[in-house]
């Protein structure tokens, strides 16, 4: 079965197996995971990033996957390139705090890129279409 295939008949069961995704390219990514059978989990912890003088958290990072088999956490951004300031922020940080967590970013191009690889045109015009987030995610 080609995945663009799996991809359409799996889209009928979304909504009972699938978490709410914030993003739509989430959603393909979760998809692409189980066509090749890699184990995933969706948003699964967050880390704290900064505190308050009594503790408090007031910055936190939530990856948006974690692929267990891999030990890796997975954070997808269709960001412009000029508003990921931010987000690559928030991953230097984390890996400052947190030297032994492995996560990849896989940015805009990329997702873009491995969109195209697998054949999925309508997936490539939500990330570079009009519709692409223009804003912090």
């Amino acid at each position: 079965m080609r995945l663009i295939d799996f991809l359409e008949n799996e889209a009928l069961e979304s909504e009972k197996k699938f978490p709410q995704f914030v993003h739509p390219i989430e959603e393909v990514f979760a998809r692409i995971l189980d066509f090749y059978g890699i184990q995933w989990e969706y948003e699964p912890r967050t880390f704290p990033l900064r505190w308050d003088d009594e503790g408090n958290v007031l910055e936190a990072f939530t990856p948006d996957f974690y692929l267990p088999e891999q030990n890796l956490f997975v954070e997808l951004t269709t960001l412009r390139p000029r508003l990921t300031t931010k987000k690559n922020r928030k991953l230097k940080r984390l890996k400052e705090l947190y030297p032994d967590i492995n996560i990849k970013l896989f940015k805009r191009r990329e997702l873009r890129n491995m969109m195209l690889r697998f054949g999925l045109r309508e997936e490539v015009e939500r990330i570079i279409g009009t519709d692409a987030q223009e804003m912090d995610e």
